[in-house]
């Protein structure tokens, strides 16, 4: 046991005082050693939920769930390591795009993604819906890949952080998931633990977010940055906008596919998740020291693409990693698609398309099979949807709005078509377009105050 009783920690956090950083490391050591019980680590949770966690105790947390295991030492490979994290959102496929898209632009990028959970998909399910791809590298080999090939993109190993993993399966039944120390300690204990140098924050609010207000994103990405900063590690994060579907594909084998196709160039229909994915680009290469400005960097990416650097780099991160090229050359060839099932648009659709809701079709894709509701359960890699229609575009009735992959029966899938067809809101005019990127936060402050 710790040397400072766990229930003075329950009763100090309880009552709103703030637990001193020495007495938060032995818990977390004794909870991840299993001498503290979960009914304790339970009560200190919320207790901590309801009062909060200031910046002192947020970092020392971060620092405690860092030191719970491995912290990577990456120093053999040449250059400024950077990776990136996203918040979650539904059809946000960025990091496909975005690793091999800045390592073939000469910044090493280290990635170690989780897997989706409730409506927001996740990376590692991405990754392994292209037939053989490996995401359980050893750390070995995850080193020795990143040295090699200049980009890596794996899962947590248990070496790894193991405070975080069993902390977050906690908060997960308890109802402590949506507290920003909790959220921003479990991020960045993982993102530290790689070996980066620097790291870029995608922080998405809205519909489609776990932070729905722009207000709780700031917030969190202040955090985040402050966290970073306060390790010596160079943090930017992006506030982005995540009420419709980033790009059209959502689904782990379509989110590959639109994937594929904007690494070889073919962008257009998708200037939303490109936009996105530049503009995180343009940070990493900035902060990897190989652009003068995000803005230089974003040009350089954008070469990149042009030139073919980036789906060479693609398909050798693959390879790699026992992934089937040709997949990637035939994608729309995968063994085992399910026929497309077409949603049609309503006798009332008029006019243009005005929204669409992005937590409706984050779980409709959850339905047709291709996330999951407990941790436990499967993962269909060819389930999920296409948008072939986006807000600003026009409607009429009987216009198909998006296609459904999956293997549930009919009658579930004509569930899913309806639920589907009500997340489309519609408009006699087209809406404004904005972008999609609101504000950037560094250790300097947000650019647009």
């Amino acid at each position: 046991m710790p040397d400072v009783r766990v229930s003075d920690l329950i009763i100090a956090k309880r009552d709103g005082k703030a637990v001193l950083p020495n007495d938060l490391a032995q818990l977390i050591y004794a909870y991840t050693q299993d001498r503290v019980p979960d009914y304790q680590m339970s009560a200190f949770l919320m207790a901590a939920f309801l009062q909060g966690l200031d910046a002192t105790e947020t970092a020392a947390l971060t620092d405690a769930m860092l030191h719970s295991g491995v912290v990577l030492d990456l120093s053999a490979t040449p250059g400024i390591k950077v990776d990136k994290h996203s918040t979650g959102g539904v059809g946000d496929k960025v990091s496909l795009i975005l690793a091999p898209l800045v390592a073939a632009c000469g910044v090493p990028v280290p990635m170690i993604s989780g897997r989706g959970l409730g409506h927001s998909g996740g990376t590692l399910d991405k990754l392994e819906s292209i037939p053989g791809f490996r995401t359980n590298l050893t750390i070995h080999e995850y080193q020795a890949q990143l040295e090699d090939l200049g980009v890596v993109m794996i899962g947590q190993t248990a070496e790894i952080a193991p405070a975080d993993r069993k902390l977050y399966a906690l908060r997960d039944v308890t109802g402590t998931v949506e507290c920003i120390p909790f959220i921003a300690s479990s991020i960045m204990s993982k993102k530290l633990a790689e070996g980066i140098d620097a790291l870029v924050l995608d922080v998405k609010c809205g519909k489609g977010a776990f932070m729905k207000t722009e207000a709780d994103a700031r917030r969190l990405a202040e955090t985040l940055v402050g966290i970073g900063e306060r390790f010596g590690k160079d943090t930017v994060a992006l506030l982005t906008r995540m009420d419709v579907p980033l790009g059209r594909g959502v689904g782990n084998w379509p989110e590959v596919v639109e994937s594929i196709r904007c690494l070889r160039g073919e962008t257009e229909g998708v200037e939303d998740l490109m936009e996105v994915t530049l503009a995180l680009a343009g940070e990493m290469l900035h902060l990897g020291g190989v652009a003068d400005s995000p803005e230089a960097g974003r040009a350089q990416a954008q070469a990149a693409i042009a030139s073919g650097a980036a789906f060479e780099k693609w398909g050798a991160l693959v390879e790699a990693q026992g992934g089937e090229v040709s997949a990637l050359h035939h994608p729309d060839q995968r063994p085992g698609q399910p026929a497309p099932v077409e949603v049609k648009a309503p006798d009332t659709a008029q006019g243009y398309i005005a929204g669409i809701d992005a937590l409706a079709i984050g779980y409709a894709a959850v339905d047709l099979g291709a996330g999951r509701r407990t941790k436990e359960d499967a993962v269909d890699p060819t389930a999920g949807l296409v948008l072939l229609k986006k807000p600003g575009e026009a409607v009429q009735p009987g216009d198909v709005l998006a296609q459904l992959f999956s293997r549930k029966g009919s009658q579930a899938v004509a569930d899913i078509t309806m639920q589907v067809q009500g997340a489309f809101s519609y408009a006699a005019s087209p809406p404004v377009a904005t972008s999609l990127v609101l504000d950037r936060y560094t250790a300097g402050g947000w650019a647009a105050s």
